[in-house]
């Protein structure tokens, strides 16, 4: 018989932070483990089990260590070493196949259902899974079994066997994964109170440095911006805050992209973009509102509405933008006084995003609530003078003509007759030079 002392795998000493889904980073292997100082005692192995024990373990690839444990746990499934064996076999599996690793995951939690490690890898890599899935209904289970095992990992006690430091190190790793895994499961349902909680749990669970760098924290900071904006009511001053916050550290072309968001809900709460860069700085310098913050609500839609309507001599000189937000938000006398002065009239609405389209109506979203809204609304209807020969593709930009024709303020729709798109301009070629020959 052969002695055999198992060095088991301790610490998830890091975990990388970058993501491919947002910053398209490479990961690299996201978990380092380090190798315990040998325990006392040993495990008596036949020859040819240590044999095959110590050649897979000698593997000095991910790539060839993977199928040498696989091997030694199908020659001897009741090893005495079959713990610490998956978790080698997990660790080889997360350096090039993620798929692989959590099933290799799942084998270990069987034998040992609260391995902290395991259920870290679980979060972290069925997170990462889920991003390559398109379809709805299959995306959410697979962000809903990340999140259980999240739920799992953050209810994990230590092991007898293992020491204080050990644990803590592991559990201050996989903390804010599990937290992250949460609050995606939470937010893709709309779920917002939920990943609201666990988007800031996450956040004051690493050190401030580590929420300013790109990677799953950052992002997960615009995330939690954009779970204030879907709660009911909007908290459009936080989701201004945090979008804010991931603006000032994000890279390009994430800055610029994400920018408009944060200033919309900015300018939706306050009624303008003044005072818009004390809050950015405000931003840039805390991880959650400071006290101090002090930003104004602005008016009430209906009263600003009133306020114009009763102010306005023309009321159909309205900017289209002015007419649109009295309709929605003003009484229903405001409203129908503004309607009245445009109903029959004609107007060409340039840059509409297109959300719907058969060959006899296209449905744009107008107002920035409208093109800001996931997914995009319309909110105006354009019934087509002639059938459409070729459709435009949802998302694309058209400008539209038509009539006003009628309405209905909520939710807001304002319908359009006699309409058509207009063809856009074939860019002007110009001439070629023309070279004189020199006369001699």
């Amino acid at each position: 018989m052969k002695k055999v002392v198992v060095a088991s795998l301790l610490a998830v000493a890091s975990i990388a932070p970058a993501t491919q889904m947002l910053f398209a980073a490479p990961l690299g292997n996201p978990f380092v483990m380090q190798a315990a100082a040998p325990a006392g005692g040993g495990i008596q192995m036949s020859p040819a089990e240590y044999k095959a024990y110590n050649d897979a373990i000698s593997q000095t690839t991910p790539q060839t260590k993977a199928p040498a444990l696989e091997a030694y746990l199908t020659a001897y499934p009741q090893s005495a070493v079959k713990t610490d064996t998956l978790q080698q076999l997990m660790l080889a599996y997360s350096a090039f196949d993620p798929t692989k690793t959590v099933d290799a995951a799942d084998r270990l939690l069987a034998v040992d259902p609260n391995n902290l490690r395991a259920l870290t890898f679980e979060v972290y890599f069925r997170k990462q899974l889920s991003d390559q899935i398109t379809d709805p209904t299959a995306k959410q289970a697979a962000l809903d079994k990340a999140a259980d095992f999240g739920t799992k990992g953050l209810a994990a006690t230590k092991p007898a066997e293992m020491s204080d430091a050990d644990f803590t190190a592991v559990k201050t790793a996989g903390t804010p994964l599990f937290y992250s895994a949460i609050g995606a499961a939470a937010l893709n349902k709309k779920d917002a109170a939920t990943a609201i909680t666990n988007y800031k749990a996450e956040l004051a669970a690493v050190p401030v440095d580590q929420t300013t760098k790109p990677g799953q924290i950052l992002q997960d900071t615009y995330y939690l911006g954009s779970a204030y904006l879907q709660s009911t009511p909007p908290d459009l001053l936080n989701c201004a805050f945090y979008v804010a916050r991931f603006v000032a550290f994000a890279p390009e072309p994430y800055k610029t992209q994400m920018a408009p968001t944060a200033q919309y809900c900015y300018k939706k709460f306050h009624g303008s973009a003044d005072g818009y860069d004390t809050l950015a700085a405000a931003a840039q310098a805390n991880v959650n509102p400071p006290a101090t913050l002090n930003v104004t609500p602005a008016p009430k839609a209906s009263d600003i509405a009133h306020q114009t309507v009763t102010s306005t001599s023309d009321l159909a000189a309205l900017a289209l933008s002015d007419k649109e937000f009295i309709i929605q938000n003003g009484t229903a006398e405001d409203a129908q006084k503004v309607f009245d002065a445009i109903k029959g009239k004609e107007v060409s609405v340039p840059d509409a995003t297109v959300v719907a389209v058969t060959e006899s109506q296209v449905q744009v979203a107008v107002s920035d609530d409208a093109v800001q809204a996931t997914p995009k609304v319309a909110d105006f209807t354009f019934n087509l003078k002639e059938p459409l020969k070729t459709l435009p593709a949802v998302g694309d930009k058209v400008t539209l003509t038509g009539t006003y024709d009628s309405f209905t303020q909520s939710p807001l729709m304002i319908t359009m007759a006699n309409s058509e798109i207009v063809p856009k301009k074939a860019p002007v070629k110009k001439a070629a030079p023309v070279h004189h020959r020199a006369t001699h």
